[in-house]
Order: structure tokens, then sequence, then C-alpha cells
């Protein structure tokens, strides 16, 4: 790690992994304003669309590459509703009911669905190291939802917002299968700029909707927190990802990814007093190690 550009390339998947964690701290300080999951969607949505735009426009400057066949705006159609539409929503339906802490660590076992859907549509073998992540992130899962339990004002909400971020980490491990077969053919920034304005539109169609555009004016902390969620927990971390996996390669991009869980554990503890017991500390230790294991090559 002695090159500069790795040491580069190091902290931003650090920062990255960092941006994308602080989101689900930004949505639950957001809540107790009384703003709904689906205008807060929009106003984050909304504020990181011009980015998306820019990095599409300087894509199609610096490549100049041929033009998007019919096939391939319906693949990014499929990638912006399944990655960053569908999957965001869930996220933030699950965050009125459970804890940060408790909402990252399920929406980390998309690792393990790609490797489980592979299996199902691919036909790629389950290794046993597979099945051995595979076990230990769901036990580390189960072990957080105890923890919850114990804590919750009731069960149900627990369930039923475990239930959401777990569609939200089934639609974001799609977005992902779908995502490798199309950046290989047309580049990692085309289908990321593209697809996510396409996401982001589709957020705005649902609150055009569904919602009173007067809903869009919000208090002054919410567009503060909605501004820094679009700037530190979509745009910056998708940048940073994108550079670090440039210089370091995708794999150990992954794995220092998995720091998620434990970033978010912490500072739900230090920003939302979500308290810290013993069964969240090992459950996130499972999950992590699961991660990492059906990380590594065989």
């Amino acid at each position: 790690m002695s090159h500069p550009g790795n040491r580069i390339g190091l902290i931003f998947a650090v920062l990255g992994a960092v941006g994308f964690s602080f989101k689900a701290i930004l949505i639950k300080l957001a809540y107790p304003y009384g703003v709904d999951a689906v205008t807060l969607l929009a106003l984050r949505m909304g504020l990181s669309l011009p980015f998306f735009l820019a990095l599409g426009w300087a894509d199609q400057r610096r490549r100049q590459p041929a033009p998007l066949a019919g096939r391939d705006w319906g693949l990014m159609l499929g990638l912006g509703f399944s990655g960053y539409y569908l999957a965001s929503y869930l996220d933030f339906l699950g965050l009125q009911y459970i804890s940060a802490a408790l909402e990252r660590l399920i929406l980390f076992a998309y690792p393990t669905l790609v490797v489980l859907f592979s299996a199902f549509f691919l036909g790629k073998p389950v290794t046993r190291r597979a099945a051995g992540a595979i076990g230990l992130c769901y036990a580390g899962i189960a072990l957080a939802v105890a923890h919850d339990l114990d804590l919750a004002g009731t069960a149900t909400d627990v369930w039923v917002g475990g239930a959401l971020v777990f569609g939200s980490a089934v639609s974001y491990a799609l977005y992902l299968m779908g995502n490798g077969q199309a950046v290989g053919r047309l580049g990692a920034a085309r289908v990321t700029a593209w697809a996510s304005t396409i996401a982001c539109v589709l957020c705005l169609a649902h609150f055009a909707a569904t919602r009173p555009l007067a809903l869009l004016v919000q208090p002054a902390p919410v567009m503060a927190l909605a501004a820094a969620m679009a700037l530190f927990s979509t745009v910056l971390p998708v940048w940073m990802v994108s550079e670090a996996i440039r210089r370091l390669g995708a794999g150990p991009v992954s794995l220092i990814g998995t720091l998620g869980p434990v970033v978010t554990l912490f500072l739900g503890w230090l920003i939302l007093a979500e308290p810290i017991g013993v069964y969240q500390i090992v459950g996130g230790a499972l999950v992590v190690a699961g991660v990492v294991l059906v990380g590594r090559k065989s």
C-alpha cells in the first residue's frame, strides 16, 4: 500500500463506506420533523440528479461512445428501478420502524443474496465456503433482531421494518447482478450516470403522483439533512467508490465496505443514542465475517 495511488484509493474506499453508512443516521434525524419517506427520498434524489446528469455528460464528451440501443435503455430502466428507486424506497420505509444499526446489518446481507441469486438464475454452484458465509450472516442478523426485539416498543415494528429493509437488500442484489453484466459492455461511469438518473426521475415521479408539490418545502433542518444525504451519502460516495475500484480493484473495495455496519452501529450510538448490546456486537461481527468470507476468492 506504499504507492500514493493505493493510499488515495484506500482513503476513498473508507470514506465511501462511511458516507453510505451515514445515510441511515441522516434519515433517522429527519423523521422527527414529520417528513415522510416518499418526500425525503424525492428531496435526496432531486438534489442528486444534477450530479448524475453531469457525470453522464462528461463521460459522453470524454469517450464519445456509440448511442445506447433500445435494449440498453431497457437495461438502464431495470437497473434504475431496482437499484436506486425500489431499494432506496424500501430502505427509507424500513427506517421508520427499526434502528439504524439493525437496518445496516440487514441491508449488508446483499452479497449473500447475490450468491444465492447467481445459483438460482445463472446456475453458479454455491461452494461450502459461501454456504458457511451465508449461515454466518443470517445468524448475525438473527442476533441483532433479537437485540431490537428486546428493546423495541412493539415486536411488529421490528418485523415490518426488518422485512422492508430485507426487501431493499433483495432489490439491490438484483441491481448488482444486472450492473455487473452492463458495466463490462457499456462502462462504469455511463451505467452509473444513466441508471441513477432514471432512479432520480422515478423517485420524483412517485412523489408527484402521490404527494402535493407543496410538501417539497420542508423546515430548514430537513432541507439541510436532505442536502447532506445527497452530497455525503449519495454523490460523493458513488464517486469515491468508483475511484477506489479504479485504483485498488473491486475485491479490496468490497472488503473495505465491510466497515459499513460497524460505522453505523457506532454512529447510531453516538448521534441517535441507540443502545449497543452484546447481541448487536456479536451479530455485527458475524455479518461482517460472513461478508468477508463470501468476498474472498475460493
